[in-house]
């Protein structure tokens, strides 16, 4: 069973977004990370980059199979997380503490309509 992490919003292609003040934290969450098994490169975005949401942003990439990151919500790459080009199995030990990338100026109201960890769970349910 995928941990699913309170008091953040999910998509449905399994990416996970936390507020931080003006800035939205994006990774993937466990049940992608799951699904890939062992993770051996992440592309990331660039920063400064405008982005909307559902457009592809960054790759993660296993032993089993690349998987594109779709970006959740409108906004501009604020900052990526560059450790994950040396340690990208970081994102298989703690894929909540190892984010992929950081927007700024983001859509509010796109991330109201994600779903909350409660929903994600139920979405989850209908997926096995």
């Amino acid at each position: 069973m995928s941990t699913i992490q309170p008091g953040l919003k999910y998509s449905k292609e399994h990416e996970w977004v936390k507020l931080d003040g003006e800035r939205a934290v994006v990774g993937i969450t466990d049940y992608a990370q799951d699904t890939l098994g062992e993770i051996v490169f992440v592309e990331l975005p660039e920063t400064g980059e405008a982005v909307e949401a559902g457009s592809e942003v960054a790759t993660v990439e296993s032993v089993k199979a690349a998987r594109a990151i779709y970006n959740p919500v409108d906004g501009v790459i604020d900052e990526v997380n560059g450790d994950l080009e040396d340690t990208p199995e970081a994102i298989n030990e703690d894929c909540y503490g190892a984010y992929i990338y950081i927007l700024r100026e983001f859509s509010t109201d796109q991330v109201d309509a994600l779903m909350s960890a409660e929903e994600y769970g139920e979405y989850l349910g209908t997926l096995d």
